[in-house]
């Protein structure tokens, strides 16, 4: 992975896990030890749907640069609507708090879209080659320099 997408990845997994564990603390005390576990789970649901989105849309900049914002639309979409289900999928589960369980998924996803938006924003991306230049001029006065 090369570093961007590293520092991308942590500059959105770190803030997330950071809320998760609020969330987790906060639902031990309001519900107990289901209540922790079912925060837990739904934290780590989330940090892993956005991190594997986040993967493949990388990926698609990567290898498929013209399909990036329509992949990106459609990536997300199809995050929330498999949340959605995943939500809906336990909704009457007696291994955890099915509450604290949507609570923590709801945030983290928003945080993890709050952080991405932001380390995107922070990122310094070059939209032009800025070496592309130099090598055009070099390449019509017949020079290498």
């Amino acid at each position: 992975m090369p570093s961007n997408d590293a520092r991308n990845l942590l500059h959105t997994a770190v803030p997330t896990a950071a809320v998760g564990a609020i969330v987790i603390a906060v639902s031990a005390g309001v519900a107990g030890g289901k209540g922790a576990l079912g925060a837990a789970v739904g934290t780590v649901i989330a940090i892993l749907f956005m991190g594997i989105g986040l993967y493949v849309l990388q990926w698609t900049a990567k290898t498929l640069p013209h399909l990036f914002q329509a992949m990106g639309l459609m990536l997300y979409v199809a995050q929330l609507l498999l949340l959605l289900i995943f939500v809906g999928l336990f909704q009457d589960t007696d291994a955890f708090n099915p509450k604290a369980f949507a609570v923590a998924l709801v945030v983290s996803t928003v945080v993890w879209m709050a952080a991405q938006a932001r380390a995107h924003m922070k990122a310094k991306i070059f939209y032009i080659d800025p070496d592309s230049s130099k090598t055009e001029k070099s390449e019509k006065s017949g020079s290498a320099s």
